[in-house]
């Protein structure tokens, strides 16, 4: 086999024993918590395509499409470790389009139970699994302070609430009203 047969190749086999390549050429196990981060991020960012089938608003799924491209971006932070490219002005687009989003929704005033819309719902979903990103960038962090931008880190902790602002935009969009949390007694 040659060089360039083995680049592009899908199968490599260079995991069967357990571990995996990052991209700086060092060899990790598959459930170090960087890798298992990786794993996080890429099914966050599945979810969002997921949810870019359902039928949106232009305006919603150019914003999901750029999500995406920033979900990349840290994957690459994570891939080769002390690489920065998620910054400040980043954190700030989403929290800019969070608040724009938001200018267009009722104050809320109880708990909103997910589901409603089918849009919404992926949306409320995608917003569980970027908690659960969240949560593993966290434990990263916590092995190694150094270990992930703290820049990245709060960019998801934004897109969760950025999400959780969209399911109530399309539920409010698509005229479907939201299911309100009725507690018990």
């Amino acid at each position: 086999m040659t060089d360039k047969t083995r680049i592009n190749r899908v199968i490599t086999r260079t995991g069967d024993k357990g571990d995996t390549g990052l991209a700086d050429g060092s060899r990790v196990s598959k459930n170090h918590p960087r890798i298992v981060a990786l794993g996080e991020l890429d099914e966050l960012n599945g979810t969002l395509g997921v949810l870019r089938t359902h039928r949106l608003d232009e305006d919603m799924d150019t914003l999901l499409a750029a999500l995406q491209q920033r979900l990349f971006d840290i994957g690459g932070e994570l891939a080769i470790p002390g690489r920065v490219v998620i910054d400040d002005h980043d954190l700030v687009e989403v929290e800019s389009q969070a608040d724009t989003l938001n200018a267009e929704l009722p104050p809320l005033k109880e708990f909103v139970l997910p589901g409603g819309h089918p849009a919404a719902a992926w949306c409320h979903h995608c917003r569980t699994v970027a908690r659960r990103v969240e949560r593993q960038l966290v434990a990263l962090r916590n092995d190694d302070v150094d270990a992930i931008n703290p820049v990245s880190l709060a960019l998801v902790n934004r897109l969760s609430d950025l999400l959780f602002v969209m399911a109530r935009l399309i539920n409010q969009r698509n005229e479907h009203p939201e299911t309100l949390w009725a507690p018990k007694g």
